[in-house]
């Protein structure tokens, strides 16, 4: 596939900024940026389900999925963080598993339960934000 030179100037542009913006945030604003681009990604798998665009959609759930496991889950501490990272440990692992499913059933309702549950999180989150 053939890809312009205009086109790639703006795509290296784009990952230098977010790198930038991942450089420059605080761990707080590392996990909002988590949700908002497992949000995004979700948002992908959506809308290739509904042009049918099976690969374009297999790449947006392996993207969320990797999200959730590595970033959001890998950043409980089980440990010390008691009930409440159980809790969120468990939700991650259903989501995960729910995203794979609504991938496999091409499920659009799926996909936005598990939206709706992260975005639940993610504002809950977005609401503890350090002064």
């Amino acid at each position: 596939m053939y890809t312009s030179p205009a086109t790639r100037s703006v795509n290296a542009y784009t990952q230098q900024a977010a790198a930038s913006r991942v450089a420059a945030a605080s761990p707080h604003e590392l996990i909002a940026m988590l949700f908002d681009a497992v949000d995004e990604q979700i948002a992908l798998a959506m809308a290739a389900t509904e042009a049918r665009q099976t690969e374009q959609r297999g790449r947006a759930v392996n993207k969320a999925i990797r999200l959730v496991d590595e970033g959001l889950r890998g950043g409980i501490d089980l440990e010390k963080g008691g009930e409440l990272a159980q809790r969120l440990d468990a939700l991650y692992q259903y989501c995960t598993a729910r995203l794979a499913e609504a991938h496999a059933k091409r499920d659009r309702a799926m996909f936005e339960e598990v939206r709706q549950h992260l975005r639940g999180v993610a504002d809950a989150w977005n609401q503890i934000r350090p002064q």
